[in-house]
């Protein structure tokens, strides 16, 4: 199987815009939504879901009232305010660094693993997603978009499916990482922005780090030209190959509202004609 993955330097590039219309381009896939901080994938494809599975990898400090003696102790030591002049504990200031625990002279606190997300199997109209959702004020997401990848490994080798198109983050912290590791192609997409000219920067030293075969795409390339040509220039300088332009629509804006893909929505655009390119690029290139 092939694993491609969609990122971005940058939040609102229309990385998932574009992952979802290569979902509905080929046959045998299974999708990985592992933009878990924010994932919105399943607002296009609409998924019924089939699994669902408890995600924990923090723990939270919990105040027993009948052993606590108020020593004060615990709001002494924690650097995060998380412990209250009650003696209860703010789960969304409390970091699980376990301070409060190791000092607690009448072992009153418990030191308990709580639930930071959860992750999804399920089916769309384009096949097998697997997906995720981070709890508000958790970490460790890079270790949540592992289990997404996990998972649709397990459905692509079980079905004997060709391809794993992977929604990546924006970015490039840990969740962006467990989402390019060991992955055949990343497709980079980036705006004629300065934003995004600095953030496509960072994100290509990235891949070029982990030796990935890189792609970029210019999304909405139309509304500075001067900044294509940045880009265009960037990309010379680092050997990457620009897939393909897309033009800025309105009517992509209304594919959305509409749960459907910009495939779905119109195939005879112009940004659905260029999409299918970049699609066609990429299968020659893996």
């Amino acid at each position: 199987m092939k694993q491609i993955t969609v990122i971005s330097g940058k939040g609102g590039t229309g990385k998932t815009t574009i992952a979802a219309a290569f979902a509905s381009l080929t046959k045998s896939k299974v999708m990985a939504d592992c933009d878990v901080d924010a994932a919105d994938l399943y607002l296009i494809l609409t998924p019924e879901v089939k699994e669902k599975h408890e995600f924990s990898a923090a723990k939270i400090a919990l105040v027993d009232k009948e052993k606590c003696i108020e020593c004060r102790k615990c709001i002494e030591v924690c650097r995060f305010s998380a412990v209250s002049d009650n003696f209860v504990v703010d789960p969304v200031s409390c970091e699980g660094c376990g301070v409060c625990y190791r000092i607690c002279p009448t072992e009153a606190i418990k030191f308990e693993e709580k639930i930071s997300g959860y992750h999804f199997v399920s089916d769309t109209r384009f096949g097998p997603m697997a997906h995720a959702r981070l709890e508000i004020a958790s970490e460790n997401s890079g270790k949540l978009v592992t289990l997404v990848r996990k998972k649709a490994r397990e459905i692509a080798k079980n079905n004997k499916l060709d391809y794993i198109l992977i929604d990546g983050p924006p970015g490039i912290g840990c969740p962006v990482i467990a989402s390019l590791t060991g992955v055949n192609l990343a497709l980079v997409v980036s705006e004629p922005t300065l934003s995004g000219i600095h953030d496509l920067e960072r994100v290509i030293d990235l891949t070029e780090h982990f030796k990935i075969k890189t792609l970029v795409c210019i999304n909405k390339y139309d509304i500075n030209r001067e900044n294509v040509r940045r880009i265009e220039e960037i990309c010379v300088k680092k050997s990457i190959k620009v897939a393909g332009k897309i033009p800025y629509d309105t009517e992509v804006n209304r594919a959305m509202r509409m749960e459907k893909t910009i495939i779905e929505y119109d195939p005879q655009s112009e940004i659905a004609q260029e999409i299918t390119r970049i699609w066609n690029m990429i299968e020659n290139e893996v």
